[in-house]
């Protein structure tokens, strides 16, 4: 009889990773010992994936608010800086714009509306409309958002992130001005040195500037590109990707871990003599429809994995084949007829409309967005993932 259980997701109990911990050693031990104590029986073409938050901390990729501040004052020239487009989040950007306000004299903070890049909202879009507001083009001051759209807190987590914000500046020894806009050009009426805080858009947004007039823009993946006095760095991503560790230091996204995957999938290969693949993954890249938050504030979902997790699904859609190409047939007659046109399928099905609505994603960021689902962001423990039948098909028996 065919085997009756396709994709399986399991969040693997590990150590707590501290600073110097041998990763791949971990890892793998932790797979073989789910393989012995719990039945785990390995395939070829199985997955294992790691958050990236264990690989950071195993690397030590950690700095202060301290290291922040120099990086932006030499970079910036510590006067008054343009903060814009950041996302509205305590635990990734609070204390990156901690380290930020230390290192100038003034922030004029601009943020964008009605929401940051990744969903979380400061205005209603129907707020925009009653107030005959138009984001695109409309530059708001402190005092005019206030008079139109009075003191709003996050639906989810209760904070008022203009309020936020600008205590924080504050207490950090900065003068502080708020504007709101989405044109990152509107900064330049305030000062010519400007941070751009927006990960996915970051490239347009400094070319926007440049050519405007902007004297120095950087954007978060050039603060902390390079160590500040023996900190953590992240040579691509800067601080993008970090997250809140300390109340004056962050953990920044992991530095180069190709090898690691690399290593890992060689031991699990010499123990097991399955062909298994690894990934690091961060946030999955999905929306929530209720808060209508984007959840991939990471720079990208996947910063390394081993080279079988290239490329995106070629897949049919079963529901497409029995509706059309096989409306007449039923039962094992059905059966034989699908599996027969996936057996038979080209390498490549784009524009053909059996494979229309089959996600056509890069697979590691559809495997992310799984292991970012299995692992949680809480405390359940479980920040090793292994995943098993994800490249099966009706035919696998």
């Amino acid at each position: 009889m065919s085997r009756m259980v396709g994709t399986v997701s399991m969040g693997l109990r590990a150590p707590i990773i501290r600073e110097g911990d041998n990763l791949a050693d971990i890892v793998t031990n932790t797979v073989l010992e789910a393989m012995k104590e719990d039945g785990l029986a390995p395939r070829d073409r199985d997955i294992v994936a790691m958050t990236e938050a264990i690989v950071a901390r195993a690397q030590g990729n950690y700095a202060s608010v301290d290291d922040i501040a120099e990086d932006v004052r030499n970079k910036l020239g510590g006067e008054t800086v343009g903060v814009i487009f950041p996302i509205l989040s305590r635990n990734r950007f609070a204390i990156c714009l901690r380290g930020i306000a230390k290192g100038a004299k003034k922030i004029v903070l601009m943020l964008s509306y009605p929401s940051d890049e990744v969903g979380n909202h400061l205005v209603d879009l129907d707020m925009l409309d009653e107030k005959g507001v138009n984001p695109y083009s409309d530059v708001l001051s402190l005092e005019k958002y206030r008079e139109l759209f009075g003191y709003i807190k996050h639906t989810f987590t209760g904070v008022d992130y203009v309020d936020y914000y600008s205590e924080l500046i504050r207490e950090s020894g900065a003068e502080v001005e708020v504007v709101f806009a989405n044109d990152p050009r509107a900064v330049l009426a305030y000062t010519k040195n400007v941070i751009n805080c927006d990960i996915h858009t970051r490239a347009r947004t400094k070319r926007l500037l440049k050519a405007a007039g902007a004297e120095r823009v950087f954007g978060l993946d050039d603060i902390l590109n390079a160590p500040v006095n023996g900190s953590g760095c992240n040579e691509k991503y800067g601080l993008l990707g970090s997250n809140k560790s300390t109340e004056d230091k962050v953990k920044l996204f992991p530095r180069e871990c190709q090898d690691l995957v690399e290593d890992i999938q060689a031991r699990l290969l010499e123990v097991t003599g399955k062909h298994i693949e690894v990934m690091v993954y961060g946030d999955g890249a999905f929306k929530d429809p209720i808060g209508k938050i984007w959840e991939l504030a990471d720079p990208v979902v996947s910063p390394a994995y081993t080279v079988g997790l290239e490329g995106t699904p070629n897949e049919l859609k079963l529901k497409y084949m029995a509706d059309n190409d096989y409306a007449a047939l039923s039962g094992k007659e059905l059966q034989d007829a699908i599996k027969q046109a996936i057996k038979e399928k080209d390498g490549n099905l784009v524009g053909n409309m059996a494979s229309q609505g089959t996600t056509p994603r890069r697979l590691t960021d559809l495997i992310g967005s799984l292991c970012d689902l299995t692992s949680g962001s809480g405390d359940k423990g479980t920040p090793i993932v292994y995943i098993q039948g994800y490249f099966d098909n009706y035919t696998t028996d």
